[in-house]
């Protein structure tokens, strides 16, 4: 399961956001810190190949896969040293796969602004400065003993502490260890610290409704600029908060001629959900019997017995084989039964790299 972590500063829309996203009606209001206890939602994944293989199969239920969205309180220029809210509840995002930052990037007079005027990049810098001191505290504490266990010569402790100083090197002077190029040796060593600047980052920037559906403005190409210029691995994914809630509101039916009706192809919902996947390199493979169809998200080359772990590690333990057909092939050939007399099924081994759209049956013996 895919976990995201919702950073940015007060009133840029992020309980707004996560409201419509979750249909979980967070407190949202016009004033700072309204977030006082971080909110937890389940998203579906939204899948259309999903459906058409319940329409084929005819299961009993029909599960797909999902997104849990973390939101916290609005973090504001000191929360590291205790200024507002939001600092308290940065623990609640630490075990995300990656972090979700709301920018705002549009002008309205009614709409206050913590720091007095809209500009994307300075707040970016100020969320960044402040993830990346809450960081220092977290790596400081592990770099203080692991200096002191490597000088009794223990090789784990001198193995790791080229990591340790080449991140405090960059945190004490506010930066993000996205700039740090960090190697995948480097990485694997400062794992079990969970530090948020390590993160992937999808950048959510609230943007008027006309913008959305039209030339982008100044402040979403400055934040675009910045992004790219950093070097971060990031995407930026444009919405309007105030769409995706009247969206929230529609029954689903409607809203597909909601979208359309705004020049819109899709919910900013679908477009961040893609782009968390996109980022993070995740794909998703279903499993189709008369009891369920369900879709699973594992890593762009899982092998087959990694799939199979996404169930049940007794699959992957145990594992035989996985009959395979592609979605295409199954939906073409009205199902199992069809796809196997047209003999589009495989039967593929431990060593198989599972493709996004996969129908697999496990076979496995534990």
């Amino acid at each position: 399961m895919l976990k995201l972590g919702i950073v940015g500063l007060p009133n840029v829309g992020k309980s707004t956001l996560f409201n419509a996203l979750t249909a979980a009606k967070a407190e949202a209001a016009n004033y700072p810190f309204c977030t006082v206890e971080p909110n937890v939602g389940m998203v579906e994944v939204p899948d259309p190949r999903l459906s058409k293989l319940s329409d084929i199969v005819q299961p009993k239920r029909t599960v797909p896969a999902v997104v849990q969205f973390v939101d916290i309180a609005g973090l504001v220029k000191g929360a590291a040293e205790g200024e507002g809210l939001g600092n308290k509840f940065l623990s609640n995002i630490r075990e995300t796969d990656a972090i979700v930052h709301v920018v705002r990037c549009f002008e309205d007079e009614d709409v206050t602004h913590v720091m007095g005027a809209v500009d994307p990049v300075r707040d970016r810098e100020v969320i960044e400065f402040e993830l990346a001191l809450s960081d220092l505290a977290t790596l400081e504490k592990r770099l203080d003993k692991t200096k002191r266990t490597a000088k009794t010569g223990d090789k784990e402790a001198l193995a790791e502490l080229p990591a340790l100083e080449k991140a405090h090197t960059f945190l004490r002077d506010g930066k993000g260890l996205w700039e740090a190029k960090l190697t995948p040796a480097e990485r694997a060593a400062l794992a079990p610290l969970t530090l948020m600047t390590v993160k992937p980052v999808l950048y959510a920037a609230n943007v008027s409704d006309t913008e959305l559906s039209g030339d982008e403005g100044p402040h979403l190409k400055a934040l675009r600029m910045a992004v790219e210029a950093s070097g971060e691995q990031a995407e930026v994914v444009p919405f309007s908060a105030r769409i995706e809630a009247e969206l929230s509101e529609l029954p689903p039916e409607d809203r597909a001629e909601f979208l359309s009706s705004l020049g819109l192809e899709s919910a900013g919902l679908d477009r961040l959900i893609r782009a968390g996947y996109h980022l993070l390199g995740l794909e998703t493979y279903f499993t189709a019997g008369e009891q369920e169809v369900r879709a699973w998200t594992i890593h762009h080359g899982d092998t087959a017995p990694k799939a199979a772990a996404v169930i049940h590690t007794d699959f992957e333990r145990g594992f035989i084989r996985a009959e395979t057909v592609g979605y295409d092939a199954f939906v073409g050939n009205g199902g199992w039964k069809g796809a196997r007399e047209k003999g589009v099924v495989r039967s593929e081994g431990k060593e198989y790299v599972v493709q996004d759209g996969d129908v697999l049956l496990f076979r496995f013996n534990v």
